[in-house]
């Protein structure tokens, strides 16, 4: 084979065999750090059991997301991972019909009409919410990330809220303020947040939480003296800053490996795909502390 330089023939296999050994990944996007350690970690278990990856980026795009699955499809892959429960119908009847073994990580609910590896974001907010309050926080705002197309970003919002009622809190509509998962708008909007005077500002994920930490500094406002500041996802950088973020540790890492296991057995074993849920961490640094009199 060396002599010759010979390559299997990948095409006449694959019709040999009727198998491509090929999974798909359609993700929001690869600008996100916490996205990219979880298609990593998909990547390295699927390679490490003969399967190739295919990667494409929706970018928070329902419609375009559709057009992916539809090519994935064309392309003969044998399983599809997507990101949270919210797809186009067209999406989910299509990879049933063609008999392609799918699951939705970075969510759980008993409801999804697909197989879930992820974690409750609900609860997981709940959690954040626990701990301001216990450290006697009563004003509480809110910068989500943008909401429309992006399930997660909901649920967060939903989780806060309940746990806040839970309480005996309220969270008014003039403290949530919505804004793209880029530091520079967190920024933009945080003198905003702070117009309705909270003494906590929950932040939909690390990267808002970057911008809202940095506006705080260079308005002179002492983190967490005067304001605290919580994030999500836990960053490799959120405990390298100073206050480190206060975070939920979401499992990424485990969530790929898991997922991309999962697809296999059901492809290998030939049955439906079964769904897992994660644990997350609440993990308490310095940008949390007492609500200010």
């Amino acid at each position: 084979m060396a002599q010759l330089n010979y390559v299997p023939h990948e095409a006449a296999r694959v019709l040999a065999l009727r198998r491509t050994r090929v999974l798909g990944a359609v993700i929001p996007t690869l600008n996100n750090a916490i996205f990219a350690e979880g298609v990593n970690a998909f990547e390295r278990a699927a390679h490490a059991r003969g399967y190739t990856l295919l990667l494409s980026l929706s970018n928070y795009d329902l419609e375009e997301e559709q057009n992916l699955v539809r090519k994935m499809m064309e392309r003969g892959v044998e399983g599809l991972l997507l990101i949270g429960n919210e797809h186009g119908e067209a999406c989910f009847d299509g990879l049933n019909a063609a008999g392609v073994r799918h699951l939705c990580a970075w969510a759980h609910s008993p409801d999804s009409p697909a197989p879930n590896v992820g974690f409750s974001n609900a609860a997981a907010v709940a959690d954040l919410v626990d701990h301001l309050v216990d450290l006697g926080h009563r004003r509480i705002s809110l910068l989500a990330g943008v909401t429309v197309g992006n399930d997660r970003a909901r649920e967060r919002v939903r989780g806060i809220r309940e746990r806040m009622v839970h309480h005996g809190l309220k969270l008014p509509p003039e403290h949530i303020i919505e804004t793209p998962y880029s530091i520079r708008e967190a920024r933009r909007l945080f003198p905003k947040i702070m117009q309705t005077k909270p003494t906590a500002v929950m932040c939909g994920n690390d990267v808002i939480a970057y911008g809202a930490l940095f506006e705080a500094q260079a308005m002179s406002l002492s983190v967490p003296g005067d304001v605290s500041i919580t994030g999500f996802d836990n960053l490799r950088l959120s405990a390298e800053l100073h206050p480190g973020i206060t975070t939920v540790n979401v499992p990424a890492a485990d969530m790929g490996t898991e997922a991309a296991n999962a697809l296999i057995d059901a492809i290998e074993e030939e049955r439906g795909v079964r769904s897992r849920e994660l644990p997350t961490e609440l993990l308490i640094r310095g940008t949390t502390g007492p609500a200010p009199r």
